[in-house]
């Protein structure tokens, strides 16, 4: 914990309390630690670290420890942790500004699966507008190789209606991807005025 601290001194970086004070205006000095947060998680069972640990490590200033762990990657941003706060933070805002300072700087921690169904997910959406449970799973098992996973769940899904292999596009699908469209300018504009100062 010491050598954390010690680094974000030597490399003249703010803490990260401070960090994630100045992108989500949070004041993480509320959280008090009740644990209200963690006991409603529906991921607490299935994370190292569950919401109450993660807003005590940001802040203790543990940028290392907290980032190079899955467990900012498998929070299902449900908000059940900020709608339980006593104090009225919120603990899924602070995960999100913690995957993109992950993403910031160093975009291979995210894990792969984890990567590949955000991937597989917005591409259902830029292609129909909603998502589709058949085509996220096909996106899915087709990134990650893992093709005869879960195979014994597949004809429960299809009695119940889980997979129907065409869903039809909403009415709006062309905004969706104009929307789409001008996230990528954006990215790829910020990109070149990084690399091109």
């Amino acid at each position: 914990m010491r050598s954390e601290t010690a680094l974000t001194v030597v490399r003249g970086e703010p803490p990260l309390h401070v960090l994630i004070a100045s992108v989500t205006g949070q004041n993480l000095a509320k959280c008090y630690q009740c644990g209200k947060c963690s006991a409603g998680c529906p991921m607490a069972g299935e994370t190292r670290f569950r919401p109450h640990d993660i807003m005590r490590m940001v802040q203790r200033d543990q940028r290392i420890r907290l980032l190079a762990d899955d467990s900012i990657w498998l929070c299902l941003t449900c908000e059940t942790c900020t709608a339980r706060c006593p104090n009225g933070l919120d603990p899924a805002r602070v995960v999100d500004a913690l995957r993109e300072l992950s993403m910031a700087e160093a975009p291979g921690r995210i894990p792969k699966a984890i990567a590949a169904f955000h991937r597989s997910f917005l591409e259902e959406v830029k292609r129909t507008g909603r998502m589709g449970e058949f085509g996220l799973v096909l996106r899915y098992k087709l990134r990650t190789g893992q093709f005869m996973k879960d195979v014994g769940s597949v004809p429960s899904m299809v009695i119940r209606g889980k997979l129907k292999p065409l869903v039809p596009s909403i009415k709006g699908v062309k905004d969706v991807r104009r929307i789409f469209a001008k996230c990528a300018m954006e990215k790829s504009a910020k990109v070149s005025s990084e690399v091109n100062p």
